[in-house]
């Protein structure tokens, strides 16, 4: 380690994941340690709060000690400690701030609250350090789907979001009604592949609009009614056909957003994050759209765009050299979002 090195030891328990990670400068991932509670919520369809935030009170010790190990570093060697405060499950979010709190306060390190979302997109310079501003970033995940425009690093503005669901939130009740399986999104891509993306011609929300923001209550509303319809008629569903078509329509919509934003800003290249960017239907419609503008698109490795700590030590990161740290009555956030 050399003397001007800042190591941040980070945690994440928003939702299901109990993660911590040791990141150096906010690029070196020295470890990233992520705890998945994805089995244990499978047979409900979908994560269950107090599960989730009791697996979180079992895991968060032993995931933070296999981090610093992993890492090869000491307590003593940290140079502020991390934690997701929002959004998310409010019993999650407040087992991972008290872990971190209790570990800042002992070690004599600064606090950092760090936004989860804005973990998601720092999770890109993680993976493609030589993205340079501006760019224009689309942040699609299970509650939050935006649309912002950096100017800076670390100085952005936002150009639209979704005014009811965001785009996670609807591949996960589609791939329930659909009974394809846990988690939504990846479930109905791997469907999709089967299907006819244009067999069905589900609305686009917001495509049309002169704006930058987003609705798929819409679209998920009709999705299900005509899921309804063919059964009422005694029709047997074609499933993959209809996960295909509602998957691009989807893609549509973000393709859209996105394009409308390159064509109005000064832009050097796009960047995806969220676990909704993990789809690679996506990733391939976007990319060779933009490569008709000769624009780059960069995406954080798989392992990335689901949660996990080392994303937050990168934003954290950030805060730290600004001197962004938090008080220790900072609290939980469920609804937290991008200001």
């Amino acid at each position: 380690m050399k003397e001007n090195d800042v190591l941040i030891l980070a945690v994440e328990s928003s939702c299901d994941e109990t993660a911590a990670a040791v990141v150096k400068n906010g690029l070196d991932v020295l470890s990233n340690i992520v705890a998945s509670q994805i089995d244990l919520h499978r047979k409900y369809g979908g994560v269950v709060p107090e599960i989730a935030s009791r697996k979180h009170l079992e895991l968060i010790n032993p995931v933070i000690e296999e981090a610093l190990q992993t890492a090869r570093v000491t307590y003593d060697q940290i140079d502020g400690v991390a934690a997701t405060y929002g959004p998310g499950l409010v019993g999650g979010l407040l087992v991972g701030l008290s872990a971190a709190k209790a570990l800042a306060y002992v070690l004599h390190k600064p606090f950092i609250g760090v936004n989860h979302i804005a973990g998601h997109i720092y999770a890109n310079f993680i993976s493609n350090p030589q993205i340079e501003p501006p760019v224009v970033c689309l942040t699609i995940s299970g509650g939050h789907t935006d649309l912002l425009y950096f100017k800076e690093l670390g100085d952005y503005q936002i150009l639209g979001r979704s005014r009811d669901d965001a785009a996670g939130e609807a591949f996960d009740k589609i791939a329930r009604v659909l009974e394809i399986g846990y988690p939504g999104g990846p479930a109905v891509e791997k469907i999709s592949k089967e299907g006819d993306p244009v067999a069905v011609d589900f609305p686009r929300p917001f495509i049309n609009e002169d704006n930058y923001d987003f609705s798929f209550s819409g679209l998920k509303t009709a999705v299900i009614n005509y899921i309804h319809n063919q059964k009422q008629k005694g029709k047997k569903l074609h499933i993959p056909d209809i996960a295909a078509s509602f998957q691009q329509a989807v893609i549509d919509v973000l393709l859209n957003k996105v394009m409308k934003a390159v064509q109005e800003r000064e832009v050097k290249s796009v960047i995806l994050s969220g676990g909704v960017a993990a789809n690679k239907t996506l990733r391939q419609q976007l990319s060779m759209a933009l490569a008709e503008k000769d624009l780059p698109l960069y995406t954080p490795l798989l392992k990335l765009c689901t949660d996990n700590a080392a994303m937050i030590g990168a934003a954290a990161y950030y805060q730290y050299q600004k001197g962004d740290f938090a008080p220790f009555s900072l609290g939980a956030a469920a609804n937290l979002s991008l200001k």
